[in-house]
């Protein structure tokens, strides 16, 4: 019985979906699933995993961050300015800043929906246009390319460690501490309170606003983080870095059954998400789909996955309903 509903859970289903995928597309394109490609694959999809990861704690809530391409657009150029100055910071020093100023930025967020009681999504489309502002003012709307950039700097996510680079590893520590987090701790387990039921919380002693402010800030600090990552993997740093991305990570919560209204959703479940996505940018190029049928699959994907999980609710609010009668 515990078989047959763990196989028939989103995370089961939508790797099913995946592997699926991967089978019809290796029908036309072997090469694709070479162990080498999909290593390739899942790096080009690292910061996307990271991102929503730390977006899918903030919709844990009943919060959202539409600044998180922003943060990472600020965070990578200000990274990118530090190393053209100070060529000489060791990478660790400027991993520690990125991650910190993204922390920053992120808990700017949460103070004005915690402590000014703004809709989420109100803060962070204007703290996305505040960011994207910043980053043009420091830079006064330049570049910073390649040449400019030290060694040192460009390496470190590149690096290769056991056949992947080191992108990919720290994606996958990320989800590995998140998932401690969310299933081990107190903290944890006050992000789904907050956003499954925030009056109850608050009865069972919660600080739901700051619960919030704490999501914002860990996704912050994960967007700091990807800056970085970002800039020094493609080596170049500019204004409308990672334009729109925002979306992509909010699809990837979305299509891993992560509630818009909050309480509900998994690591796995936003891994999976990602990868999904991250599977479909890779292959359909490949298999000649033009680029207007690659937006209409993943706006498919997305309305099927709300679609689903609209579903899912409803009828856990329908089981509720006959417990409730059955007790009368």
């Amino acid at each position: 019985m515990r078989l047959t509903r763990l196989l028939t859970t989103r995370e089961a289903l939508l790797a099913a979906a995946i592997a699926l995928m991967l089978a019809l597309i290796a029908s036309r394109f072997p090469a694709f699933v070479a162990p080498g490609n999909l290593v390739a694959v899942f790096n080009d999809t690292a910061p996307l995993i990271i991102l929503a990861i730390g977006q899918m704690v903030v919709i844990l809530t009943r919060c959202i961050d539409l600044s998180v391409a922003a943060t990472l657009a600020l965070t990578g150029m200000v990274v990118a300015m530090l190393n053209l100055a100070h060529p000489d910071l060791p990478v660790a020093a400027i991993l520690a800043i990125a991650v910190a100023l993204g922390c920053g930025l992120g808990m700017i967020n949460g103070l004005l929906v915690w402590k000014l009681d703004i809709p989420p999504i109100v803060v962070t489309l204007g703290t996305m246009t505040i960011y994207r502002g910043a980053a043009f003012l420091i830079s006064g709307g330049k570049w910073v390319n390649a040449h400019e950039m030290s060694d040192a700097f460009k390496a470190f996510p590149r690096t290769q460690i056991l056949g992947m680079p080191v992108m990919s590893w720290i994606a996958i520590l990320v989800v590995v501490v998140l998932a401690v987090l969310l299933a081990r701790t107190e903290t944890g387990r006050a992000f789904f309170a907050a956003g499954g039921n925030p009056d109850a919380a608050t009865y069972a002693g919660i600080d739901v606003g700051r619960t919030r402010f704490l999501a914002f800030a860990l996704s912050g600090a994960l967007a700091g983080l990807v800056g970085y990552l970002w800039v020094a993997r493609y080596a170049v740093a500019y204004v409308d870095l990672a334009a729109g991305f925002e979306l992509d990570v909010v699809a990837a919560c979305v299509i891993g059954g992560v509630a818009i209204m909050g309480g509900v959703g998994s690591v796995a479940g936003a891994v999976l998400g990602a990868l999904f996505l991250g599977v479909i940018k890779n292959a359909l190029p490949v298999i000649d789909v033009s680029p207007f049928w690659q937006m209409a699959i993943s706006g498919a994907a997305i309305i099927i996955a709300v679609i689903l999980n609209a579903k899912a609710g409803r009828a856990r609010g329908r089981i509720i309903l006959r417990q409730t009668e059955a007790v009368q």
